[in-house]
């Protein structure tokens, strides 16, 4: 349909919030000039914009019944089936809801977004499916993906398996319960400030955030271009490498994926052996004021320690900036998510790439007539962030990406002296999911406290591995191993390592 054009009312407006002050004369000389550039909007309406491909069949599947549904980890169940052969035939997947999948409901937790249905795969759908991968359904995620905690999203909190009084972790908290439950063999998740290892380390399992850009985002509702990270998660190192595998790589669409870093037969480097290897104890990864919890790091400790009998040398290192990567992350997060995913209408401008319009669209419809349904981590985020806009336009924004490359080199200093660095996953254990009307004091703080380790390798895309070594009053313990810039494959091996000689 025609592109309406602007009103004089519309242009004086518009004006206003650009610090103009235009005449009467001067918005009907504007609107006079405006009306030949709409031409080219009205062309783009009868142009026909290239998609993805969903090419494998489905059909889309239904919502689960409470019964059916005991952690509240499924959002809708569907059943995909992938190619006959391949790396991953015979594997069970669920995707995060954050992800497009062809012709299967998508909300991303939150309820202005409730009815959408994409009409493409992401990319990783339908590597996961030329794979032989089998998707039976989308995992709950928690509201815009914004939280650590699973109690934030609108279709109730999801329930850690172990204790279900405790939280399963966030953002990807479906997929982790989901994996840890034994109802899909391995999912996938996304990371932007810890939310695939946070769940992985709560619910007990292995959870991987790739190097930055090894794994396309394109077709996953983002949060902040910069931050953004999707990766896998199962019960094992194995199957997390088998599904990095089946993933990894450029796909031509995503500007994340500027550095064009190859995928790799990752499976076959998992040879047990770590003998050589050198790992740092990180100091600053330890003892967090009011907190870290003494058996969660002593626990950490002891795996750490664990890697000499295995033949690898293990001392302690220090990185005093990474007191400071939270704070570096929290600019970087809170402005950034605010122009893109909420100002940007979950797509911004200025990259080149595959932009979901039909997503864009009723996101933007969405939230912004029904803004009070919105998430309170949601709300605190876009209220800070726009005030930061406004009132510093940008300054600390932009500072916070310079001081990241300080970060990262900080980090590489580290690794260049160790070839990984070791620390708790998260400071504590599962907390209890808060009850329902709690203040929203309490709703914030079990949705953001527990970041300190993870939110500083978003930043530095360094890639990071959770993998359970213990556990505390029948709560999971996540040891968190963090290597160099595109090493996936160590973290990994060592990752492999430990597990195998946990399991004896």
């Amino acid at each position: 349909m025609p592109v309406k054009p602007p009103t004089i009312d519309e242009l004086w407006r518009i004006a206003e919030d650009y610090y103009l002050n235009p005449s009467q004369a001067d918005l009907e000389s504007f609107s006079g000039l405006i009306a030949p550039m709409l031409k080219s909007y009205d062309r783009l309406d009868q142009l026909t914009e290239p998609g993805l491909p969903a090419s494998h069949p489905r059909l889309s599947g239904y919502r689960p019944e409470p019964e059916d549904n005991p952690l509240g980890a499924w959002y809708w169940r569907c059943d995909i089936r992938g190619e006959p052969g391949g790396i991953l035939t015979g594997k069970t997947v669920a995707i995060k809801d954050n992800v497009c999948v062809a012709g299967v409901p998508m909300m991303n937790g939150t309820s202005v977004l409730e009815g959408y249905t994409p009409e493409i795969d992401a990319t990783i759908v339908s590597r996961i499916l030329d794979a032989g991968g089998n998707i039976l359904g989308k995992a709950v995620c928690e509201s815009l993906c914004f939280s650590g905690g699973s109690h934030t999203s609108d279709t109730g909190p999801v329930l850690n398996p172990h204790n279900r009084l405790h939280s399963a972790g966030g953002s990807s908290s479906g997929s982790a319960a989901l994996v840890a439950a034994g109802e899909v063999d391995m999912a996938i998740g996304g990371d932007q400030g810890g939310s695939i290892r946070i769940p992985a380390s709560w619910c007990g399992i292995v959870g991987l955030k790739p190097t930055y850009g090894l794994v396309p985002y394109t077709g996953v509702f983002p949060i902040e271009l910069t931050l953004d990270h999707t990766g896998p998660m199962a019960r094992s190192v194995a199957d997390v490498a088998l599904m990095l595998e089946a993933i990894a790589g450029p796909d031509g669409l995503d500007p994340r994926q500027a550095a064009g870093l190859p995928g790799q037969a990752y499976s076959q480097s998992l040879t047990g052996d770590v003998s050589g290897l050198r790992l740092g104890i990180l100091r600053e990864g330890f003892g967090h004021e009011d907190l870290s919890e003494s058996d969660v790091d002593e626990a950490v400790t002891a795996a750490a320690r664990s890697f000499e009998g295995l033949g690898a040398t293990v001392d302690t290192v220090s990185v005093p900036w990474h007191h400071d990567g939270s704070h570096v992350w929290n600019a970087i997060a809170v402005e950034g998510a605010t122009m893109l995913m909420v100002a940007g209408n979950s797509m911004g401008t200025n990259w080149k790439g595959h932009y979901t319009t039909s997503l864009l669209d009723v996101f933007a419809r969405g939230w912004r007539s029904r803004a009070d349904d919105l998430s309170e981590t949601t709300k605190l985020v876009a209220l800070l962030g726009q005030y930061m806009q406004d009132r510093y336009h940008g300054h600390y924004y932009a500072k916070a990406q310079n001081l990241a490359r300080t970060l990262k080199a900080a980090y590489d200093d580290a690794l260049g002296r160790f070839d990984l660095l070791v620390m708790p996953t998260l400071p504590m254990k599962a907390t209890k999911i808060p009850p329902p009307g709690c203040s929203r004091e309490e709703y914030a703080d079990r949705a953001l406290e527990m970041i300190p380790n993870t939110c500083p390798f978003d930043v530095t895309g360094h890639p990071a591995i959770t993998v359970p070594c213990g556990s505390s009053g029948g709560l999971p313990i996540g040891m968190m191993l963090v290597g160099r810039t595109g090493d996936d494959a160590t973290v990994r091996r060592a990752a492999d390592a430990y597990e195998k000689a946990a399991q004896g």
